[in-house]
């Protein structure tokens, strides 16, 4: 143990806890380093991504694969992952190549145009996987709810919110690999001091083995896409690269990870864990290789699901009315019965509910009706399922007071 400057505890190290959100490995899948992919040369490989009016453009790093932000008029650009230098011909003056996996056009949403600081935005993302076995019930709902709750709660505009969900009829609201991808930059896109984003991910999660060194368990933490199986799936090294790195300071990040294997998604470099005393400390995961893993200034914050070799459940026991993701149930319920007030008091609700539903569902911290907010939005039904076992984490860019640091979005 050793002490962080702020003064709080740090542990050095991941410790391990432990049928949720955890689809079954493809063996092919392109992710993994090792796997058989065609790699196109990265002039063929461009995608555009508008940002107030300007078209900027995005190129697979020729080393990781990693989309990478091309500056205007570069010839080039270096990869922060790899180090890999990528050499792109000129952005071409037609529309760009379409998504090799969809073959649809240019995406008919960009980033709000350039406004007072003080933006609010969100990508919210829900995937069932309908029609295979990895289906889930409940994520689309998780979906419907976080956006509700965004705008009503946190007067988040609407227009400043994408989602994507299969119910999209748009393409590129899919929630494909590709389009999540490109959502993740659009999020960070031009962010400023004092923007407020958010990024919500209900779905598939998993973890495959790292090469990178920069993992403590050796394990990358995943998201898994619509189309996974084929496409691969996002690791949290991406993840962090995309959400976290570009942060500028006075930006502030809130990822919600409701997914398996999700305590360490965004690669934070902090890990708040509650020690023998029923005290909170956070745990030191920065990497031992000195990789960089925090902000550009900002603040990234994110509330996971469960611990990285847990499952977080897709069930109905927590809102007796249909299926929901238990991370983000307990998440909205802190918010709507008044316990939102402080990241500790958040995560205390949240652990509790969950772990008072372990009896067939029917005891939950507080009382067992459904929150107004989930019941103006749910119906149907179904029997409840109980027995959860998961502990939603907390994770940060940097340690703090859990419990005098106000929540806000």
């Amino acid at each position: 143990m050793s002490m962080h400057p702020t003064g709080a505890s740090i542990y050095v190290g991941k410790r391990k806890r432990g049928k949720g959100r955890k689809p079954t490995p493809h063996p092919n899948d392109s992710s993994h380093p090792r796997a058989n992919k065609r790699a196109p040369k990265p002039s063929a490989n461009q995608s555009p991504l508008v940002a107030g009016g300007a078209m900027m453009m995005l190129v697979n790093c020729s080393g990781c694969r990693t989309p990478l932000q091309l500056p205007h008029g570069a010839p080039c650009i270096r990869c922060a992952i790899c180090g890999a230098v990528t050499h792109v011909a000129a952005p071409p003056a037609a529309a760009p190549s379409p998504d090799p996996a969809r073959g649809a056009v240019a995406p008919s949403w960009g980033p709000p145009p350039p406004a007072a600081h003080g933006r609010k935005r969100a990508v919210i993302c829900g995937i069932s996987y309908r029609f295979s076995r990895h289906e889930l019930k409940g994520c689309i709902n998780d979906a419907k709810c976080m956006r509700h709750l965004l705008t009503t709660r946190f007067s988040f505009p609407d227009d400043s919110i994408i989602m994507l969900t299969e119910e999209q009829t748009d393409p590129y609201k899919i929630p494909t690999k590709h389009n999540i991808r490109m959502a993740m930059y659009w999020l960070l896109q031009g962010s400023q001091p004092g923007d407020s984003l958010v990024f919500h991910y209900s779905g598939h999660g998993a973890q495959q083995r790292s090469y990178s060194g920069d993992e403590v368990d050796g394990m990358d933490e995943t998201l898994c896409p619509l189309d996974f199986e084929t496409q691969g799936m996002i690791v949290d090294d991406e993840i962090n690269a995309a959400l976290v790195r570009p942060l500028p300071h006075g930006a502030k990040l809130h990822a919600l990870i409701d997914a398996c294997h999700s305590g360490t998604a965004l690669d934070l470099p902090f890990l708040c864990r509650m020690n023998r005393s029923g005290q909170y400390i956070w745990e030191d995961h920065r990497p031992r290789s000195g990789v960089w893993k925090g902000t550009s200034g900002g603040e990234a914050i994110s509330f996971s699901g469960c611990d990285d070799n847990q499952t977080s459940a897709d069930t109905s026991a927590l809102s007796k009315i249909t299926s929901t993701g238990a991370m983000t149930f307990c998440f909205i319920q802190a918010i709507e019965r008044g316990q939102g007030t402080t990241y500790g008091s958040i995560l205390n609700s949240m652990r509790a509910t969950i772990r008072n539903t372990g009896g067939g569902g029917d005891s939950l911290a507080g009382g067992g009706a459904v929150t107004s907010l989930i019941s103006m939005l749910l119906t149907g039904g179904s029997a409840s399922t109980g027995g959860l076992r998961q502990e939603p984490q907390l994770t940060a860019c940097d340690t703090f007071d859990v419990y005098a640091k106000p929540f806000s979005l």
